[in-house]
C-alpha cells in the first residue's frame, strides 16, 4: 500500500512561481552580461587585446547560457501529461549540457586566439582602456553572481546557483585582463597572450566542474545530507518502526521522494495509510523544494 499524493501546501502553484522568479533572474542577468560583453567587444576592436577578447567571449557565452536555461524553465512550468508523467522539469538538466558545450567552445576559441598571438606578438594599444574593460567585466560578473545565487537558493535551483558561482569565477578572470594591460603598458608583448591562455585555462576548469555537476544531476545524484535528513524525519514519525529505503531525485529544481517505511503488522489498512500520510507531510516540511512524495508502508512483525 502506498500514498503518492502531493504535499498540500500550494506546491503546484509554487512550481510556476519559482520558475517565474528564475526566468526574471535569468533575463535581468542576461541583459547585464550582454551589455558588459558588448562594451568589452568595442574595446577589443580598439585595443586588439586577446586577453580581453577571451574575457569578452566568456561573458558573451555566459549571457547566452540564459537562453537554454530560460527555455527549460518555461518547459518546466508545463503540466504533466500521460506521456511525460513527471512533467518536463528535466529539461533544465538538458539545458545544463548546452551551457557546458557553449562555455567549452568559448574556452577553445579564446585559447586558439591567444596561442596565435603568442606566436606572433603585437604591441597592445590603449592599455588604460583594456584595464578599464577588465574592471567593467569584474563588476558585471560579480553583480550577476550575487543576484543569480540569491535567487537560485531561494527557489531551489541548483542550475541557477551553479551559473551564479560560474559568473563569480568569470569576474576574477576579468581582473586578469588588468594584468595584461599592465604588461602592455610596460611594453611586454608576451603578457597579453599569456594572460589570454590563462583565461582559457580558467574557463576549462569551470567547464570541468560544471560538467561534473550536470552529469551528476542527469544520473539522479543528490546531496547525501538530504538522504540523512529524510531518514531522520521518517524515523521520528509516530508509528514508523524503521526506514526500508529512501530514493530522492531532482526534476528540474523540484525534489521528488519515494520511500519505504516499516509499520506494525497488525495495523489496519486505514491505520497504515494514516502513518504513511503523516510521514509524507513531515518529509515535505523537512526537505526544501520537495514537491512530490510517495510513501510505501510495509507491515513488519516485531523483532
Amino acid at each position: 500500500m502506498g500514498t503518492g499524493h502531493g504535499h498540500g501546501h500550494g506546491h503546484g502553484h509554487g512550481v510556476v512561481d519559482t520558475s517565474a522568479q528564475g526566468l526574471r533572474a535569468l533575463w535581468i542577468s542576461f541583459t547585464v552580461l550582454l551589455v558588459t560583453a558588448v562594451a568589452q567587444a568595442v574595446l577589443v576592436a580598439v585595443t586588439g587585446s586577446v586577453a580581453l577578447l577571451g574575457d569578452t567571449l566568456h561573458n558573451a557565452a555566459d549571457a547566452l547560457t540564459a537562453v537554454p536555461l530560460g527555455i527549460a524553465f518555461l518547459l518546466g512550468r508545463r503540466a504533466a501529461t500521460r506521456r511525460f508523467t513527471y512533467g518536463l522539469g528535466r529539461a533544465e538538466d538538458l539545458a545544463g549540457l548546452v551551457i557546458v558545450a557553449v562555455i567549452a567552445a568559448s574556452a577553445v576559441l579564446a585559447g586558439w586566439q591567444a596561442a596565435q598571438r603568442l606566436a606572433n606578438p603585437q604591441d597592445l594599444d590603449h592599455a588604460g582602456w583594456v584595464a578599464a574593460a577588465g574592471v567593467v567585466g569584474f563588476a558585471g560578473n560579480e553583480w550577476v553572481a550575487r543576484y543569480r545565487i540569491s535567487v537560485g537558493r531561494r527557489i531551489g535551483s541548483a542550475a541557477l546557483v551553479a551559473d551564479g558561482l560560474h559568473a563569480r569565477t568569470d569576474g576574477f578572470t576579468s581582473l586578469a585582463v588588468v594584468a595584461a594591460a599592465g604588461g602592455g603598458a610596460l611594453g611586454w608583448r608576451w603578457v597579453d597572450p599569456v594572460v589570454g591562455l590563462a583565461i582559457a585555462a580558467a574557463i576549462a576548469v569551470v567547464v570541468w566542474g560544471a560538467a561534473r555537476e550536470v552529469f551528476a544531476r542527469l544520473l539522479d545524484a543528490v546531496d547525501p545530507d538530504l538522504v540523512d535528513q529524510a531518514e531522520r524525519t521518517l524515523r521520528a514519525t509516530t508509528g514508523v518502526r524503521g526506514v526500508d529505503w529512501v530514493r530522492l531525485r531532482w526534476v528540474g529544481h523540484d525534489l521528488t521522494a519515494e520511500v519505504g517505511v516499516a509499520v506494525a503488522a497488525d495495523l489496519t489498512v486505514s491505520a497504515a495509510h494514516t502513518i504513511a500520510d503523516d510521514a509524507r507531510h513531515r518529509l515535505a516540511d523537512a526537505l526544501p523544494r520537495l514537491t512530490r512524495v510517495t510513501v510505501q508502508p510495509t507491515p513488519t512483525a516485531p523483532a
